[in-house]
């Protein structure tokens, strides 16, 4: 996983509230076995609409992420409760393909805040008015960039906005290093090989050395008791 550290970058805004987990990414599109290539389903049913004359599926110029101006942004800013639906990874799977590495909102559901930082995605929660000023001025202002600063804890912009949040210190803590649940796992890695060294003679499905022709003394208790 890439460590997050600070990112500055174009953003996008979509100011929608309530956006679950099944507009993030359509359950029609979660029977893929790897977590890569969900990006060109991302918001598939805003992104995309039906073209009554082919029959198939051309670009929404209406969805702001079709603008070609917020090609290439690796910030969205929404409104509140995003990720709320169901618990599927896949959600944050699509977002991080995409190309999105923050998210910024007033609130966001609680599993999917979890999901979306085992893969690398800064959440950023920031009081309401204030991510109503920043997606003004992200439709106002082409080009409109933030600076999103993990290691300080702070939002800033080119325009005098600056802001600080909170986040959970083992959450920061895996984001700074790169840390998915496997990373860490690996950060025991010479305690694990030790255990593996002797783990093997000592599992209770291998044969003992004591009792009757090498079998388990509660076995062994229980033909006698017979």
């Amino acid at each position: 996983m890439k460590p997050f550290r600070t990112l500055h970058s174009l953003v996008a805004p979509l100011d929608r509230v309530n956006v679950d987990t099944d507009q993030i990414i359509p359950k029609q599109f979660l029977k893929r076995i790897e977590r890569t290539g969900y990006g060109e389903f991302l918001f598939f049913d805003w992104r995309y609409r039906r073209d009554e004359q082919t029959g198939t599926q051309a670009p929404n110029p209406d969805f702001e992420l079709n603008f070609p101006r917020y090609q290439g942004a690796e910030i969205l800013v929404t409104n509140k409760n995003f990720g709320c639906g169901s618990s599927r990874e896949h959600a944050a799977w699509a977002l991080s393909d995409y190309g999105f590495r923050c998210v910024i909102s007033p609130s966001f559901a609680d599993i999917f805040y979890s999901n979306a930082a085992k893969n690398g995605i800064l959440l950023v929660t920031l009081p309401q008015e204030q991510v109503e000023l920043l997606l003004e001025r992200a439709a106002m202002h082409p080009g409109y960039s933030l600076t999103v600063s993990l290691e300080t804890n702070e939002v800033a912009d080119d325009h005098g906005f600056h802001a600080s949040f909170t986040i959970d210190p083992f959450r920061r803590d895996c984001l700074l290093n790169g840390l998915d649940d496997i990373g860490l796992s690996l950060r025991h890695s010479e305690h694990m090989d030790k255990f593996e060294q002797h783990h093997h003679p000592r599992h209770w499905f291998h044969p003992r050395a004591h009792g009757a022709h090498g079998a388990h003394p509660a076995s062994v208790a229980h033909k006698e008791a017979q």
